[in-house]
């Protein structure tokens, strides 16, 4: 090549390359080292970095946590009162407002527990409801109306004994109890009828007045009810046919034709084609009182401001009548009966402030009105009460009722006990009550005491 400029390039590439090799052959030897210090730099930087990011995290969680361990923010939490409610509603139903189930014979409607919150129609049916459930009161009301020639159809419950007040008409009672026993009698108003849990038994009305029962069911859970019609129509055929075993035998239970609507209440259009002679028999007393008591005939507790009648157990029932004696063991006998009771408070009288060691009660305004009070342990509420409320008081909740109308205050009462009812009266526990001890406690003189009077009559409900 005659270019010298690229001779003397040739030549120092060929020294270069003789340089280079050896270069190269240290370099190749030192690269596997540098790459694996490259390698642990990424990895320490990675470690790092990964330190400093839980580190982060676990500060804003541990910051983010404190709130919740303060007394405050927890108190939130807790659903005190999701609804807007009054309390009063746990012990007071305005049952006129409660849904009617209308029947072609009748009407019924209720102050009870329901399963599904949605069949209450208001905020304040439901707090009725939940209250006689959370308190296990072994109560239920429901008012049952009959038209003349109405007919309660033939059923049982269940769950609950049935404790019935007639306030108003004439009805035919039919039972059948586990013996195959059938009872029938009659009933008028201010009378007492009870049927036993899982006992057979029908209302028939026979008066030209409608019959109006105040009825009282033993269970804070949903009544549970089979009617004979409905167990008819769910029977098969060839079930029915060998059951009963009628002329025709399939051909005749093929003849029976279910109703659209519900025949719990029953009045046919055509009633008087379809019956021809219906007798209305009275069974013997001493069938009779067992499932009947006279409570408007029974002994009157008179107090200077209003009066009482019991159907219920009596340990002592010297003072009985044969047939009350019937009654009364009868109840006694069968678990988780319930004993009925009339108040009637004159104008302006009080059923002074008293509780019950045994029973919860319930109670249905039939005249008049009121103002109630309760006292427990969140204090004293306080409501009026007219003809429809419905009461509840738990057992040894602190209650009184004054009379607030110029007629009498009238009320059907029961309580969840088969054994006789046990109450404390105010005036009764001040007066058992050492004056020492009352000295002590109000801060008060002891001979200041003396004033509180004791009286030869009962005060149970009493006058100004």
């Amino acid at each position: 090549m005659d270019n010298s400029a690229f001779e003397m390039h040739e030549d120092a590439a060929q020294n270069v390359s003789s340089v280079g090799k050896n270069t190269i052959f240290r370099m190749e030897k030192k690269r596997p080292w540098s790459l694996m210090s490259v390698f642990l730099v990424c990895l320490l930087a990675c470690t790092l970095t990964m330190a400093v990011g839980v580190l982060v995290l676990s500060l804003v969680y541990i910051n983010n946590s404190q709130p919740h361990l303060e007394p405050k923010p927890q108190a939130t939490t807790i659903p005190i009162l999701q609804k807007d409610v009054a309390p009063k509603f746990q012990f007071l139903s305005h049952l006129p407002k409660s849904k009617v189930f209308e029947f072609s014979g009748g009407a019924i409607q209720w102050a009870r527990y329901r399963n599904n919150v949605k069949d209450y129609l208001s905020i304040e049916e439901e707090a009725f409801g939940s209250s006689l459930n959370s308190q296990r009161s072994q109560m239920t009301l429901g008012t049952l109306r009959i038209k003349s020639n109405g007919l309660r159809a033939p059923h049982w419950h269940f769950n609950a004994n049935e404790h019935g007040y007639l306030a108003q008409g004439t009805a035919w009672i039919g039972v059948v109890d586990d013996g195959h026993v059938v009872t029938t009698y009659n009933v008028t108003a201010g009378q007492v009828i009870f049927f036993p849990k899982n006992t057979l038994h029908w209302i028939k009305n026979v008066g030209n007045e409608d019959c109006f029962f105040l009825l009282f069911f033993s269970t804070h859970d949903e009544l549970q009810t089979l009617d004979i019609d409905d167990v008819f129509f769910s029977t098969p055929e060839d079930i029915a046919s060998r059951s009963l075993k009628p002329e025709g035998g399939m051909n005749f239970i093929r003849t029976f034709q279910k109703q659209k609507e519900d025949q719990g209440v029953n009045l046919p259009p055509n009633l008087a084609e379809l019956v021809m002679n219906a007798s209305y028999t009275q069974s013997p007393d001493s069938h009779v009182w067992r499932y009947f008591y006279d409570l408007k005939g029974s002994k009157e507790y008179k107090f200077p401001g209003g009066i009482i009648q019991l159907a219920q157990h009596w340990k002592n029932g010297s003072e009985l009548s044969n047939n009350e004696k019937t009654f009364s063991e009868f109840l006694n006998r069968h678990q988780n009966t319930l004993a009925l009771s009339t108040l009637r408070v004159y104008n302006n009288g009080l059923r002074q402030p008293h509780f019950h060691f045994n029973a919860n009660e319930m109670g249905y305004v039939i005249s008049g009105c009121a103002k109630v009070g309760i006292i427990n342990t969140q204090g004293t509420i306080e409501f009026n009460i007219h003809v429809g409320d419905v009461i509840f008081f738990p057992i040894g909740t602190q209650h009184y009722i004054k009379s607030a109308c110029d007629e009498d205050l009238l009320l059907i009462l029961a309580f969840s006990t088969r054994d006789q009812l046990q109450t404390l009266d105010m005036d009764d526990y001040f007066q058992a009550t050492a004056d020492h001890i009352l000295a002590q406690l109000f801060f008060k003189k002891q001979n200041e005491f003396k004033k509180i009077p004791t009286f030869k009559e009962d005060q149970a409900i009493n006058l100004p």
